[in-house]
């Protein structure tokens, strides 16, 4: 692989070891604190998940759901009321989710089958929704006080030496994946990267795992939240790059009259696009909720922003047809290590706007070069 394309292919990731590297200097090792790594991932864990639905929307075509972080606002409402009124926290983490699939449903009716464009109909349920939450919480901050719902995202597993036998045990699994992989190419004759460039990635990868660990190890162990997001993670990674259904997303923004023609639904993917993304607001709605330990009608503020630029930042295409779980996870941990350092260093709310906005703007330039200079 030539520098130029290393460069190319690698550069978010150049981009957040920078970044994490200066703030690292600039709040004078504070950033590297054990808390600080664990909160880290804890408050970016809402990002995380709706950008794994927010990129199979922008797959689509470039298109976007403004609608989120409303979403995240009625179902967290709705979570925080029901708890307060006596309700389980499994009954409660149930109809949650089916409320948040609902409203993806609804958005993805209107956009697939009615063919209303994106914008304007996630425009339209931003307020809608929020209004609804508004509603539901009575333009009030509801507490949440049911110990068992707040476990199931908020508490840590038991045994902080658990962290690393973990992370030890995913470190080694990186290593084998790698072998096991470079050896299934070889027998199918496909063309791969250098020995050295693989393994050097992997045990790259490898070390930074054990690292991580050993920071959780050393505040509170392993977080169920970063459980959760994870999982979430690791599914949609799994959806979008080992299956022929995650394809679908691709094939559609790449071109979708030849799509059309070739015989798959657009319109049920552009449905199954909004009520995914839907349904994963609806989870982030109840990370959020239990995280925060209540809800108002304030909650999810300019949230879908985060989302969207966690996507464009790691890398997916402003026009469609291109982008990845880990680019959009890589972008989601460059804004959050932005916003950490940053209010380490008491810089203020206006300042984190200004660079998150330059940082998302820099992004897109970039994506629409590289596009140019291809065609």
């Amino acid at each position: 692989m030539k520098v130029r394309d290393f460069f190319k292919k690698y550069t978010m990731v150049i981009a957040l070891v920078v970044v994490f590297a200066l703030f690292s200097w600039l709040t004078g090792g504070r950033l590297l604190q054990p808390q600080n790594m664990s909160n880290l991932m804890l408050q970016n864990g809402y990002v995380l998940v709706m950008a794994c639905g927010m990129l199979l929307c922008i797959l689509t075509g470039g298109n976007i759901d403004l609608s989120v972080g409303s979403v995240i606002c009625l179902v967290g409402g709705f979570a925080a009321t029901m708890l307060g009124k006596g309700w389980g926290s499994a009954a409660t983490i149930i109809v949650s989710l089916i409320m948040g699939l609902l409203i993806g449903m609804w958005n993805g009716f209107w956009i697939g089958y009615m063919h209303i464009p994106p914008f304007i109909t996630t425009l339209g349920g931003m307020f809608m929704f929020r209004g609804f939450g508004r509603v539901i919480l009575d333009n009030k901050t509801v507490a949440i006080s049911n110990k068992s719902f707040l476990n199931v995202f908020t508490s840590y597993v038991p045994g902080q030496m658990t962290a690393v036998i973990v992370g030890v045990i995913i470190a080694v699994v990186v290593v084998i994946n790698t072998v096991r992989s470079r050896a299934s190419k070889a027998r199918k004759g496909y063309r791969q990267n250098s020995i050295a460039s693989d393994y050097i990635k992997a045990f790259v990868i490898a070390a930074l795992v054990i690292w991580y660990s050993f920071k959780l190890k050393a505040y509170k162990g392993i977080p169920v939240m970063l459980i959760w997001v994870l999982a979430i993670c690791l599914i949609y990674a799994f959806i979008t790059s080992k299956t022929a259904f995650g394809r679908y997303f691709y094939a559609v923004g790449g071109n979708e009259k030849a799509t059309q023609l070739s015989g798959i639904d657009t319109k049920k993917v552009y449905f199954i696009a909004y009520a995914n993304m839907g349904l994963l607001a609806g989870l982030a709605g109840l990370l959020v909720a239990a995280r925060v330990g209540s809800v108002n009608g304030s909650t999810g503020n300019s949230f879908e922003m985060d989302a969207i630029g966690s996507c464009f930042i790691g890398g997916a295409s402003a026009y469609g047809g291109s982008g990845t779980v880990g680019g959009a996870m890589i972008g989601a941990l460059l804004l959050g290590i932005i916003n950490m350092g940053m209010s380490i260093m008491g810089i203020g709310d206006s300042w984190q706007y200004v660079v998150k906005g330059a940082v998302l703007l820099a992004a897109v330039i970039f994506d629409v070069i590289s596009t140019e200079g291809q065609s």
